[in-house]
């Protein structure tokens, strides 16, 4: 840790904003290829972090699609940011192992965040995200995706979970297995006793010693997102719905907010550390439906 892995993080930021640029431009080629209304494009607007003395503290780019033909409201948003944890960010690093936190609270991170709510009740929305994660003692990746329809077609979740799957399998057979069932558990929702989508995979701390094999599993689940989502959309946009389908997705989005409001580490984190409150919550659906 004594360079302070400075090349390291430049690769990763610089890797999770190339991962942003792919999938806004996929996204938007997905809008080109419908009818009607003019296409969706994503609003671009850079976020910024400022320490308690002044100086930059990171930021990032969110990028948010509204209105779209296919996306009713998709974020794609990458950030870079550092500085020091508070006492509750140090305590629960502390609490997962993390060495040194008490005597040397700075940090750094970089990450890429994805989630995609549709016009579509019959096209599943989506999440994804990967990061990594430095501290001066210890640094590790985390992330992954799950896939979150209000209206399951199993052909549809044995397509997602079977790209996931070969993503992982090509860097280790344990992959696979350990992180479908890490997501099962990390997204399930106790107060409603069920998951709140069909699952995927999802690891965080992942340091296993090899900072380059780490790094390109990561990059691995990143490239899987498209492949493994796309297929979805294209063979789900052009069903018909009505207020009964629509009903049941606002009703399941409901579902979604709670989950992102009261467990979702990632937006604990942002909001503790003191990152744009909209890029944060950039993960809530435009409209949702409680009954």
């Amino acid at each position: 840790m004594a360079n302070e892995f400075e090349s390291e993080k430049a690769a990763a930021s610089a890797w999770f904003r190339t991962l942003r640029d792919r999938i806004v431009a996929a996204f938007e080629a997905v809008e080109d290829e419908g009818a009607g209304a003019a296409p969706g494009r994503f609003e671009l607007t850079e976020t910024r972090r400022t320490a308690p003395d002044g100086s930059s503290a990171g930021g990032g780019l969110m990028s948010v699609l509204r209105g779209g033909r296919v996306f009713e409201k998709v974020g794609v948003n990458v950030s870079t940011v550092w500085g020091q944890l508070g006492g509750r960010a140090v305590a629960a690093m502390a609490a997962r192992g993390v060495p040194g936190m008490d005597s040397d609270p700075r940090f750094w991170a970089s990450g890429i965040s994805l989630v995609a709510h549709m016009q579509n009740p019959h096209v599943p929305a989506v999440h994804m995200n990967t990061r990594m994660f430095w501290t001066p003692g210890a640094s590790w990746f985390g992330g992954g995706a799950d896939l979150n329809p209000c209206i399951e077609y199993p052909e549809d979740t044995a397509h997602f979970h079977e790209q996931l799957r070969i993503a992982c399998a090509a860097h280790s057979p344990e992959y696979y297995p350990r992180f479908k069932a890490w997501a099962d558990e990390y997204f399930f929702v106790p107060h409603r006793g069920r998951a709140r989508g069909v699952g995927g995979i999802f690891y965080d701390d992942l340091a296993s010693g090899d900072w380059s094999a780490d790094f390109a599993f990561t990059r691995a689940v990143g490239e899987a997102f498209l492949p493994a989502y796309l297929p979805l959309v294209q063979r789900r946009r052009g069903l018909e719905w009505g207020e009964a389908e629509r009903e049941t997705q606002l009703i399941h989005r409901g579902l979604y907010a709670e989950y992102n409001l009261v467990y979702d580490r990632g937006t604990k984190f942002g909001l503790e550390t003191g990152h744009d409150a909209n890029a944060v919550l950039m993960s809530l659906p435009p409209l949702a439906k409680w009954v």
